[in-house]
Formats: C-alpha cells, sequence, structure tokens
C-alpha cells in the first residue's frame, strides 16, 4: 500500500528542530536515507542534526561528506539532545537503535518511523511504512516530493547510493519499475552512477581485500551445497589489519556458488556479542529465522545480533536454518 505522507507533512510543519537517527553498522541506506533527509528539511529551514549510535564505517564515508553525522558518546551526550520531532530512518527495531533506543524511548519529542523492513517494534512513533519498497532510501524521496523539496544534487546522490546498495546494485528481486522511475530521477538532479560505483566497489583497501579472501577461505558448505557459511573471528580481523565493517556485502559472494539456497556469515564482535547476516535465493524467509532471535529484516536478507560467544551463534543459527531449509528445500 502506498504511504498517506499527509501526516507526516503535518508533523515537518509543525516542528522547527529536528534529530534523525538510524541502526547499528549503519550502511549507505542508512546514512543516504538521514542525509537526504536532511537535506529536504534544511530546504524547507529546518534546523536539523543526524545522530546515530556508531560512526559512518569508513569504506562509506563518502556519503557524508560535510560529516554530519554525529555519534552518541563521542560528539554528543544523551542529555544535550533537544528537538521537537525525532525521525528514525531505515529501522524498526529498538536493538538496532544501541545507545540510541533510550534517547528516543524517553524524549518528550514528535516521534516518526520510515522504514522498508517488515520486523517491528512498537515505538511510540508514526510509522510511514512501506515493506514493499527496495529501500529506505526511495522512501525519502517520496517524503521530499510530499514535502514540495527540491532534489539537489547532494541529495540525488545520497538517495541514489541508498537505493543502489541496498538493491546490490540493481539485481536483487525486490527491484521493480518505481525503482528505475526514481533513480533517473535522482540522475537527472545530479547523481553521478559511475562515480557511486567507482567509490563503493574500486576502493578497497587492502585490509579489506584480504579479510574478503579470508572470509572466501573460511566457507563451509552445509546440505548438501545448499547452504553455505562463513566465520570471522577478531584474530581474523588483526591478521588482516581489517575493520568489522569491511564484511559488509561479502555475505552475497556464497550465494554465487551454483546450487546455493542459503548463506550465512557469522562475525565476531566480541566476547559476548556475534552479528550474524542471513541471505537466502530460496523459500526460506530469512526474516522469520531472524526473528526468532530478535533480528529482523526482510524475506532475502536479514541479521540478527546474537547476545553471545560465536560458539553460541554458530550451533544456534545453524539450527534455526536447517530447520527451516528441511532436508529437500524450505
Amino acid at each position: 500500500m502506498p504511504i498517506a505522507w499527509q501526516p507526516f507533512v503535518d508533523l515537518v510543519n509543525a516542528s522547527s528542530t529536528f534529530v534523525l537517527t538510524s541502526h547499528m553498522r549503519p550502511d549507505c541506506d542508512a546514512i543516504g536515507s538521514e542525509i537526504g533527509l536532511a537535506h529536504a528539511l534544511r530546504s524547507l529551514g529546518k534546523k536539523v542534526r543526524i545522530i546515530n549510535g556508531d560512526a559512518v564505517p569508513p569504506h562509506i564515508a563518502f556519503i557524508d561528506p560535510d560529516h554530519e553525522v554525529e555519534v552518541l558518546g563521542q560528539h554528543v551526550t544523551a542529555d544535550s539532545i533537544q528537538c521537537d520531532a525525532h525521525i528514525v530512518c531505515d529501522t524498526s527495531a529498538w536493538m538496532q537503535l544501541g545507545p540510541m533506543a533510550e534517547v528516543i524511548r524517553t524524549t518528550k519529542a514528535r516521534k516518526a518511523v520510515i522504514d522498508h523492513h517488515a520486523s517491528e517494534d512498537d515505538m511510540g512513533a508514526m510509522m510511514f511504512k512501506d515493506v514493499t519498497a527496495e529501500a529506505t532510501g526511495r522512501l525519502i524521496l517520496e517524503a521530499a516530493d510530499a514535502l514540495g523539496a527540491k532534489v539537489t544534487t547532494a541529495m540525488a546522490n545520497a538517495l541514489f547510493a541508498a537505493i543502489a546498495t541496498d538493491t546490490g546494485w540493481f539485481r536483487f528481486s525486490s527491484v521493480g519499475e518505481e525503482t528505475f522511475k526514481a533513480t533517473a530521477r535522482l540522475v537527472a538532479a545530479g547523481a553521478k552512477p559511475n562515480a557511486l560505483f567507482s567509490v563503493l566497489y574500486e576502493q578497497n583497501s587492502l585490509a579489506r581485500l584480504r579479510l574478503q579472501g579470508r572470509i572466501l577461505q573460511n566457507i563451509v558448505p552445509d546440505l548438501g551445497g545448499r547452504l553455505m557459511y562463513t566465520l570471522i573471528t577478531q584474530q581474523d580481523l588483526t591478521d588482516t589489519g581489517a575493520e568489522s565493517t569491511d564484511t559488509e556485502d561479502v555475505v552475497n559472494r556464497l550465494l554465487s556458488v551454483a546450487g546455493v539456497e542459503a548463506a550465512i556469515l557469522f562475525l565476531e564482535m566480541g566476547p559476548q556479542e556475534t552479528k550474524v547476516s542471513i541471505r537466502s535465493r530460496s523459500a526460506l524467509d530469512a526474516r522469520r529465522v531472524a526473528e526468532k532471535f530478535s533480528g529482523g529484516g526482510h524475506r532475502a536478507a536479514a541479521g540478527v545480533r546474537f547476545p553471545g560467544p560465536l560458539v553460541e551463534a554458530e550451533p544456534a543459527i545453524l539450527a534455526a536454518v536447517r530447520e527451516a531449509m528441511g532436508p529437500g528445500g524450505a
């Protein structure tokens, strides 16, 4: 169902100051959506801050050229955050907000969520959600249109990056006619697809490339080759000199093996935390598996922040995925 944007327009018209927030370990859709919305709101004379629980990962720092994203605990304290309205972009889950969750729980400001994920918590906020949308970035473009905001070159580049990355550069099944209509408009407004692709995929650090090699080297086939998984430890990060954010999107490489229906990447974040990325190109519903562990996402791509060590996360997640896939099909 199309989003009815008038309540959002009313919220914006009734507010002067805004704080935008997204999920931990933000990706291009998260940061691009925040940057795009910030530009739209400022064009209407609004004051806007972007405050997240995590910093912008180095490999996508280009998307925030003016260093707009502030980090709670580094640049700002919780008690100093004051605004008329909080807008959460690209997540509807408390757990994914990290330390910003408590700020949003306790705020007296109006709250809104703009998101395309099916998983959802009650945030006491106005919800502007379309789970059929391929990226939150496209929903931000819709919101900007509803507000009557002009799409600038800065907005166009941020939102194009958001949409392109969340669709695997337009190769996922979520891509449709509306995707190309939106991106055509963004190119007309100044987005440069070739330049964005180059900075995203052709500017790897040597450490990031070495880590990708380690990830592929650690692949384990399961269920007769229908499932592939890989594990990355803190020692792997140390050995390669890479950051945890350098694992982004590599899980999709596991799906390139013929006959593979699902893939999992386990990333050891610390002694009591494991990040798990689940991908599916079969009947397996990755989101349903993730939700068993308080995670979320989409049918084809979901994630979990497992509250335990890698040695506990691996058997628990694998058992759930194997059960969901069954002996002969998901």
